[in-house]
């Protein structure tokens, strides 16, 4: 077991305790295959339990691919709009490794179509995925991120811009996407007094 507050500044991955939300493919399974070469231990959140036909990877797999490139890692089968799931994985990680240090927030839903075009259920479910998902998780890591004595919370979305081009485009998603980006910077354990 590892203790959060015991890794030394000089190895700043080395021991902590990733909490990831859909890490089983793509860039959330580059970032924790790049964390465990340094050291890391992941907790992975994901719904795939059992290989698809459309896309690779489980859970199952992506904490073997941890594994194999030098970390530690447990997957947990659940779904980050659901607080169960995520209070699920977050205890998970206490009791594995002790604690968490890096939250990520990988798990989103796209879909680019404008207002017009876009269906209320595909609304929901970036809304419900991305900025739902992304509070569900930052919420339940904040209580063991103020442990840690380099706590992080990091969320694949974008900085903060309106610009026509991009909200206008396709303002759903936009929406979904800032966020997280909001979010993210008001979550953080250092702003513990914040709205």
């Amino acid at each position: 077991m590892t203790d959060e507050r015991s890794t030394p500044v000089d190895t700043p991955l080395k021991g902590r305790t990733i909490l990831m939300s859909s890490g089983s493919r793509g860039i959330g399974l580059s970032i924790l295959a790049a964390a465990a070469r340094a050291g890391a231990n992941a907790v992975i959140l994901a719904k795939t339990d059992e290989p698809g036909p459309r896309l690779p990877g489980t859970v199952h797999t992506a904490a073997a691919a941890v594994g194999a490139a030098g970390g530690t890692a447990v997957g947990v089968v659940g779904d980050v709009r659901q607080e169960a799931d995520v209070e699920r994985e977050v205890a998970t990680a206490a009791d594995r490794f002790g604690g968490i240090g890096i939250c990520v927030n990988n798990a989103s839903a796209i879909d680019l179509r404008g207002t017009e075009d876009l269906s209320v259920k595909r609304f929901d479910l970036m809304q419900q995925i991305n900025t739902r998902g992304t509070f569900l998780l930052t919420r339940a890591c904040v209580p063991h991120l103020k442990r840690s004595d380099h706590a992080h919370v990091l969320t694949l979305s974008p900085p903060l811009n309106l610009a026509p081009h991009w909200l206008g485009a396709h303002p759903a998603y936009t929406v979904a996407k800032c966020g997280m980006t909001l979010l993210t910077l008001v979550g953080r354990p250092s702003t513990r007094n914040a709205a």
